[in-house]
């Protein structure tokens, strides 16, 4: 901060321009270093992104973007600051509907203060990023400034930056939707930091594979880190520059849903020759393909066939097939007896081939709402591991415990309006009766009014695309490898929770599930093993059932206690984000319950009222009203409050609909701040409110020994035209009285 600051006292830099530091990326848990926003000489809204790095050496490499540098005490590869910025950009234009209906530029840049030497930073290695965002180094301080200037001329009081932040964000795309423009090499998913990391070095790898000299790529990575995202990509650059690949998976459903998406682009052999199922190489020739793209390699079994009685291990035939091996696992989802996927596993026949080992990991989290938290929540709830998140505060994500299956149906029903990818899932703990008998349902409840079938039908694998399949329930066997905006979770009675102990049993899943086909034989000659592996089956089950929601989770149990549990720890002391914006719109600070505030040593009081600027509504009481913590570095005092302000009379300042910081009646000169006032024998002449935000001005005249007033004016500073001064004369009495001075934009 202090090498921004001393570029950022440049006179010529607006000293009202915005400043942001770690400002958060929507729909991930990406932060930008610093920020800086202003308009251009165009008059154009401008965001200056600027990624800072300590670096003091950097080496080049072969790969796209990836350089060399010391993190943590070693060496390592990453990605290249320019790329860094730029993408960030991009994330931001490719998900902010704001952003480009209003024409912001974003500016990207790189400042590595503790670089000396750019022969590799800002070399012809790299110059396609660093012409999209310039790096610059240790002396480059007046090239930044002049950056800066170049595009922040005017300041904006930081209304840039609270467009990005508050901005109608676009839904996440779906990888099944995009997959038939990616196979035509469209970008449609912008790799961010570890992705491409992985993802060129699994192309390097690729490149370099003999069959002397064996390649295998292990990337772990949680759910929602875009293992299929980049192992899709990967698929489509690999097979672009001429190598034999396959994307692999042991899941059907994934293929079947990408199959179907195909259709009518690539033809069914040319589809059927690039997906293949995880036993398609029992009698493969060694080293036939350049690489596999092994996805969801936690699932993968040691037989192949319907029977269980072809090959010898899929781990093994996977990496004697292919030169390069990549293998994208979660250990967390393995979820079915068979289920030998493990990086161990996979780690003993790579060194049995003589194949050189590099293990990599995915840890940005794009699922979720990008949140980090909720995935640390569900293993924490249950009790898969134990984590620092014990309750939802503070996480960006909807989830709710719903009283009842009808209630959870009803929800989803509600989401799936919006763009048909809202799904109930269930444990596979009711059997599949509508197999042979589709005039039955399988999961039935008499007494909540709620009868459902399992989605396994006519559609199939499709269920999680098909409009009319909203009704019916899928299981773990057809939505792993693949994702929803909403998912709503029926927890069966194979896991329970007493006094606070959650408990599993394989024996309360229906016998026609085989997921723990080998559960009862094994419980009668080692029933601690057959416990173990059940008890992680069936949690790693629900957390992958509970994680497939991009943007929200419901959930219910069958078991009351289960229940009363889950709702104990999803509890937050403040309201969601949602319920929040439902009763504030607009508001991102956090609301304090009454047993957590400390009136103007924590908090200061939020009115529920709309203070308008140019358009003040009559005022409600104020007396009611909430508590609500200010940001970082402002300190709560007893003349502070907080309230909207609407209207767009002053919008060069503050935005309609803007949460801002007020100072009550203050004292010595007003002139020439911006007040809230109330006019006490008259309206706003623009809207009839007696309330107003506006520039305060008076002129004074000298009186004996005293003075008073001439005229006082109240300016409006808006873009738009039509907004008049209000100008009271000093034959009025008492005309108006200054509530309070405004300090700032929230």
């Amino acid at each position: 901060m202090g090498f921004m600051g001393r570029i950022l006292s440049d006179t010529a830099i607006p000293n009202d321009a915005g400043v942001a530091i770690e400002f958060g990326v929507a729909q991930s848990a990406k932060r930008i270093d610093f920020v800086v926003t202003g308009k251009n000489a165009k008059a154009q809204q401008t965001a200056v992104i600027i990624e800072l790095k300590q670096w003091s050496t950097v080496k080049e490499t072969c790969k796209d973007a990836i350089v060399r540098t010391i993190l943590g005490g070693a060496e390592v590869e990453t990605y290249h600051p320019s790329y860094q910025a730029w993408s960030y950009a991009q994330l931001i234009t490719d998900f902010n509907e704001t952003v480009r209906d209003n024409g912001i530029a974003l500016e990207p840049c790189a400042y590595l203060h503790n670089c000396a030497s750019g022969d590799v930073v800002n070399g012809p290695r790299y110059a396609e990023h660093t012409a999209r965002a310039p790096a610059f180094l240790q002396s480059d301080a007046a090239k930044l400034r002049a950056f800066i200037r170049q595009h922040v001329r005017h300041g904006d009081a930081g209304q840039v930056m609270y467009l990005i932040r508050d901005g109608k964000i676009r839904p996440s795309k779906n990888l099944a939707d995009c997959l038939s423009s990616l196979m035509q090499g469209k970008r449609e998913f912008l790799l961010i930091d570890d992705q491409k990391l992985v993802f060129e070095t699994a192309l390097d790898l690729a490149r370099s594979a003999t069959e002397k000299a064996k390649r295998v790529l292990i990337v772990e990575g949680g759910p929602g880190t875009g293992k299929s995202v980049v192992a899709i990509n990967l698929l489509v650059e690999a097979t672009n520059r001429g190598m034999l690949v396959q994307y692999v998976t042991k899941n059907s459903a994934p293929r079947s849903v990408f199959e179907y998406k195909l259709t009518g682009t690539l033809t069914k052999s040319r589809i059927s020759n690039l997906f293949k199922g995880s036993g398609a190489h029992t009698e493969t020739v060694p080293n036939t393909f350049d690489c596999l793209v092994v996805d969801e390699a936690h699932r993968l079994n040691e037989k192949s066939g319907m029977y269980g009685n072809l090959g010898e291990n899929q781990v093994k035939e996977m990496i004697n097939s292919a030169k390069c091996s990549v293998f994208f696992i979660d250990e967390a989802q393995r979820v079915t007896w068979k289920d030998i996927g493990s990086i161990s596993e996979i780690e003993k026949w790579a060194h049995r081939a003589g194949a050189t080992v590099e293990r990599l990991s995915l840890q940005s989290q794009f699922r979720c709402n990008g949140s980090d938290g909720y995935p640390a929540w569900v293993d924490n709830t249950l009790q898969r591991k134990e984590t620092a998140h014990v309750t939802l505060e503070a996480v960006d994500y909807e989830f709710e415990v719903c009283d009842s299956a009808s209630a959870l149906r009803s929800k989803i029903l509600e989401k799936n309006l919006i763009s048909n990818r809202a799904r109930m899932v269930a444990g596979y703990c009711w059997d599949w009766k509508s197999k042979k008998s589709k005039s039955q349902n399988d999961i039935v409840f008499h007494d909540e009014n709620f009868s459902a079938r399992w989605n396994l039908s006519a559609d199939g694998s499709l269920w999680i695309v098909k409009p009319e399949t909203v009704t019916e329930v899928g299981c773990i066997h057809t939505c792993q490898g693949l994702e929803l905006d909403y998912v709503g979770v029926i927890l069966g009675p194979d896991l329970v929770v007493r006094n606070g102990l959650v408990q599993t049993n394989g024996s309360q899943r229906s016998k026609m599930d085989a997921s723990i086909k080998g559960y009862k034989k094994l419980l009668q000659t080692d029933p601690e093993t057959a416990k173990y592996r059940a008890d992680e089956i069936i949690k790693n089950t629900y957390r992958t059932l509970m994680t497939r929601g991009m943007r929200g989770c419901f959930v219910y149990s069958v078991d009351s206690e289960t229940n009363a549990y889950l709702k104990s720890a999803a509890r937050r002391s403040t309201p969601t984000p949602q319920q929040r914006f439902e009763k504030y719109p607009g508001l991102q600070l956090r609301l304090l319950p009454p047993s957590e505030a400390k009136p103007f040593i924590n908090c200061v009081p939020l009115y529920d009222i709309q203070v308008a600027a140019g358009g003040f509504s009559p005022a409600q009481s104020g007396e009611q009203h909430d508590w609500v913590e200010l940001p970082e570095g402002i300190n709560p005092r007893q003349d502070l409050f907080v309230t909207r302000v609407v209207g767009e009379s002053m919008n060069r300042r503050i935005r309609n609909g803007s949460w801002c910081l007020f100072r009550r009646a203050p004292t010595g000169s007003r002139s020439g701040k911006v007040v809230l006032v109330e006019l006490l024998d008259r309206q706003d002449p623009e809207t009839g409110g007696r309330y107003t935000v506006k520039i305060y001005k008076s002129e004074k005249r000298a009186i004996e020994d005293s003075w008073r007033h001439a005229k006082i004016t109240l300016l409006p500073d808006s873009t738009r035209p039509g907004f008049t001064n209000i100008e009271l004369q000093p034959d009025d009495t008492e005309p108006l009285r200054v509530v309070a001075e405004f300090v700032a934009v929230l």
